[in-house]
């Protein structure tokens, strides 16, 4: 699964079986119940590996967001523990979310209900090409 955790929502992408593809699921409000909805929802996608994005600078600094991300993977991993968290870097995810969209032919005020979840896709789909390639 992979998260794209933003101050709104969060986008949310799973795989295939076979962890090829990734896939967007409906982003979800960043409220009180995040964590336990993403504990119901990895049980029921049967997920193994988690894949939460590393904001960061272009220059690879960390920002204000980099602290919110961490601090959500850090509950994340005390929600479900027994699971492996991996934080990805998610630089211009967004960015290419936004141009795919555009592309796809969505207006922007469609785009906005559907950017975090296509960011997610993007990441969790780098994450899975990578360990490919290993």
């Amino acid at each position: 699964m992979g998260l794209d955790p933003g101050s709104r929502r969060c986008g949310v992408a799973v795989s295939d079986s076979r962890r090829t593809m990734a896939f967007p699921r409906p982003a979800l409000p960043v409220d009180d119940g995040l964590v336990g909805s993403l504990a119901d929802l990895i049980a029921e996608e049967e997920v193994t590996t988690v894949v939460v994005g590393h904001p960061v600078a272009l220059s690879g600094r960390a920002t204000s967001s980099t602290d919110l991300a961490g601090a959500f993977t850090e509950q994340l991993r005390a929600r479900v523990a027994a699971l492996e968290i991996v934080r990805w870097d998610e630089r211009l995810t967004t960015h290419e979310a936004s141009r795919a969209l555009r592309q796809a032919g969505h207006r922007a005020s469609a785009q906005r209900t559907r950017v975090d979840s296509a960011a997610a896709v993007i990441l969790l789909q780098n994450f899975l090409d990578a360990r490919r390639r290993d």
